[in-house]
């Protein structure tokens, strides 16, 4: 049985209809709560002029009683040409003077406004009776006739409310087609704003499927003023990543693979040797007087294999931390000397003199063996590429640190070289494979880490054709 699949709502649709829906939703709210307020505004106009023509009535009469005719004739000429009319009731309630040019009422509504009326209180009432003969019905208003607190009756104005309702129909048709023109408007909006919202994220959506195929170098416009905008800024910054990952990821490659073939090549070198030479032993082509510097050849390649395996081996344990230090109080002059004494010979070879500069009294917190590994690296390093020069071993003391210094005179470092000497399997001259020191580029990357390990830092000076410089720097505890 296949699983069907779920049905997509694309996210242009969604955003679409989001606004749109909100965009409705606000009008018409809007258009009721306007509507409302517009009817109520109509009805209380009303209310108030017919309030004021009937409290006119009533304040014309009190003062001119003996020209009630005509004052009555006048307001009906007067409510009259407005379409209303108007009717004067006693204090039972009997309706008189009826003017017929409006809604004429033949009696009053209802009988339960009679105590409101008697107590001085408007009463205002919208009303759809039939008895008026007014379509929608009518408006009337009824206003008590009090003089020195009694009750004579009042007087009741009617007026159409069609007309009201009319003006609140065609108001009511306008606001719909301004609704309409403004949902027409929102809707090419709605629609233009969603498209450029997905294209922005079909754009990172494509990206990023560049970016799953292998291809590092795609990068998205990005733009600080929404969260689209800052997560291609994202995106772009993950790519920068993965792109310096893939270089350094190379870049070791390609040191593992230089290493392999340094290793092949250095290992192949003493092997054969060391292979010929038995051969030759075992079959007795060695004549006897050269057997002797056979055997010493074959202890010296020999030799020569187990430094550069524990060279791996010792790298390998310090950075998996598997090395222990025994720190003692050390006089820094005597290891100094200890150097001194033990590389002379190398430095004969290249006609190079070895100085100690140190005074006696300097004591470093190390562990001996590994701090004479760190300067025999680095003396060894500054024979190697130093001719008819010096090389001085100093040590000092400055605030609360040991300072120990390895200068030579020899042929220095490329200033563009100077940060990479420390990588493992780096080496700046290739030519450099035939010396007997340091040919896997492991001896300074072992160096440094011992230096870390004693709490230390290693920096170095160095300019081309001038020499070089090591500075050491302990922590004088």
């Amino acid at each position: 049985m296949t699983q069907s699949k779920p049905m997509k709502f694309k996210y242009i649709y969604q955003q679409f209809f989001s606004h749109i829906s909100v965009i409705i939703v606000a009008f018409l709210l809007l258009s009721l709560v306007f509507t409302h307020y517009l009817e109520n505004l109509i009805y209380e106009n009303k209310s108030d002029e017919l309030i004021s023509f009937g409290s006119a009535i009533l304040k014309d009469l009190k003062e001119v009683p003996i020209a009630s005719d005509e004052i009555i004739s006048q307001y009906n000429n007067v409510l009259a040409a407005r379409d209303m009319s108007f009717s004067m009731f006693d204090q039972d309630g009997n309706l008189y003077l009826v003017n017929k040019h409006g809604p004429v009422i033949k009696n009053l509504p209802d009988k339960k406004w009679w105590n409101d009326l008697k107590q001085g209180k408007t009463i205002i009432v919208q009303s759809d009776f039939k008895s008026f003969g007014q379509q929608g019905g009518v408006q009337f208003v009824v206003l008590p006739f009090k003089e020195n607190g009694k009750f004579f009756g009042g007087v009741l104005l009617t007026s159409p409310i069609s007309g009201s309702s009319k003006m609140i129909e065609q108001i009511n048709k306008f606001l719909l087609y301004t609704i309409l023109i403004a949902v027409g408007v929102a809707f090419l909006q709605s629609w233009f704003l969603s498209r450029i919202h997905v294209h922005r994220i079909k754009r990172l959506r494509d990206a990023t499927s560049k970016v799953s195929e292998g291809n590092y170098d795609v990068k998205v416009n990005s733009a600080n003023f929404d969260e689209i905008g800052e997560l291609a800024n994202d995106f772009n910054h993950m790519v920068d990543k993965i792109n310096a990952s893939m270089l350094e990821i190379e870049s070791l490659e390609n040191r593992r693979r230089q290493f392999m073939a340094d290793v092949s090549h250095e290992m192949r070198t003493p092997l054969t040797t060391i292979s010929g030479v038995i051969e030759g032993l075992k079959n007795d082509m060695i004549p006897e007087e050269d057997k002797e510097r056979g055997i010493n050849l074959v202890s010296q390649e020999a030799k020569r294999l187990i430094r550069l395996v524990n060279e791996n081996l010792d790298y390998e344990k310090i950075r998996s931390n598997q090395i222990k230090l025994f720190k003692e109080e050390i006089q820094l002059l005597e290891v100094l000397e200890i150097i001194q004494e033990q590389l002379s010979m190398q430095a004969d070879e290249k006609n190079n003199q070895i100085v100690v500069e140190a005074a006696p009294e300097i004591v470093v917190n190390a562990d001996y063996d590994r701090l004479v590994q760190i300067l025999i690296n680095i003396t060894k390093n500054s024979i190697q590429f130093t001719t008819d020069g010096t090389i001085w071993l100093r040590g000092r003391t400055e605030q609360n640190s040991i300072i120990i210094e390895v200068e030579d005179t020899g042929i220095g470092i490329d200033a563009k070289e100077i940060e990479k000497i420390w990588r493992r399997f780096y080496k700046a001259d290739l030519s450099r494979t035939s010396n007997p020191y340091g040919q896997f580029g492991l001896g300074l990357s072992i160096v440094k880490q011992l230096v870390v390990l004693h709490n230390g830092e290693i920096e170095v000076f160095s300019e081309k054709g001038k020499g070089t410089k090591f500075v050491i720097r302990l922590k004088n505890i």
